[in-house]
């Protein structure tokens, strides 16, 4: 089988089908990229909308107990109410600054009755134990807070914890536990209290902008995906110059491309002794240093001819 017919057999096709899934792979992995990189400018665009934002009354931000969108994460809140302390929870597993240890919740239960979490900040695990040394008593009282909107999270399937202590910022299972009407939408992360008490969990950092490395990664899967093709394209040239090597054509391209790597290898080797004989020269002679340049010119145009 000669020219390109051998392009037709099962074996070809499977190749180029092949080599297909892999781009139609390559090229979903790179939107996938693109996709978290949106995310990450997104969540990066709320932040700085959002979160120095002047202070919106609570319940005009959610005007129900589950409301929330996701445009709102970030947004300063504010609120007037009562702590529920009784009803304190510490959150496990919570890394901050390199650190794990654990968010302090408090639910506030509203003059209308309502209640609201507040994440009141960031606690270390004990030095001797696995809980908290200290944790800064929430002001009693009415109090306002100030907070800014996050997201409940999930619930962790197979993650317990002791009693006053959860897994996860589940509000419907908090909501639960209060025993009350509870905004189960989202909470609060908690930037200040008034009157403010003598100390108070670690407040939690302004995040850092960063869209990370997606649109690098996307790229890259795109080009692994034409890289594909341009293999398959060289075998395919290989596999071609193999089963035509008889064809008189085909031997004279071939005959052209030794030529051409033999000028090349000629040219190489005539700027190696050139380099060669400059680097051994010593003498200071004028006359010596015009007549070894003409040598070397004489030899170019020899290489050239």
């Amino acid at each position: 089988m000669t020219g390109w017919h051998f392009l037709l057999s099962r074996r070809w096709a499977g190749y180029l089908a092949l080599t297909v899934v892999f781009a139609l792979v390559c090229v979903m992995l790179a939107m996938w990229q693109l996709a978290r990189r949106d995310e990450a400018v997104a969540e990066i665009n709320r932040v700085e909308t959002n979160f120095d934002a002047s202070p919106t009354p609570l319940t005009s931000v959610l005007p129900e107990l589950d409301s929330y969108d996701a445009s709102e994460e970030w947004l300063t809140v504010s609120m007037t109410g009562e702590y529920l302390v009784d009803d304190q929870l510490l959150v496990r597993n919570r890394p901050l600054g390199g650190d794990v240890g654990f968010d302090v919740l408090v639910p506030l239960r509203l003059a209308n009755g309502d209640v609201f979490v507040v994440d009141r900040g960031w606690v270390p695990t004990g030095q001797t134990q696995d809980v908290p040394d200290v944790v800064p008593a929430a002001p009693t009282g009415t109090v306002t807070v100030v907070a800014r909107l996050k997201a409940g999270e999930p619930e962790l399937a197979g993650r317990g914890a002791v009693p006053g202590q959860i897994a996860t910022i589940e509000l419907p299972r908090i909501a639960d536990e209060v025993g009350l009407p509870t905004y189960t939408g989202a909470y609060g992360l908690m930037a200040s209290e008034d009157p403010a008490p003598a100390s108070r969990p670690m407040a939690m950092p302004k995040p850092t902008p960063d869209e990370g490395a997606h649109l690098s990664y996307t790229f890259q899967w795109f080009c692994f995906g034409l890289l594909g093709f341009v293999g398959l394209g060289y075998i395919v040239r290989q596999e071609f110059r193999r089963l035509n090597e008889d064809d008189p054509e085909e031997q004279e391209r071939a005959a052209e491309r030794e030529r051409r790597r033999a000028a090349k290898r000629s040219d190489a080797d005539v700027e190696d002794e050139i380099l060669d004989s400059r680097a051994g020269a010593e003498s200071d002679d004028p006359v010596d240093r015009h007549r070894d340049a003409s040598a070397d010119e004489a030899a170019l145009r020899r290489s050239n001819n």
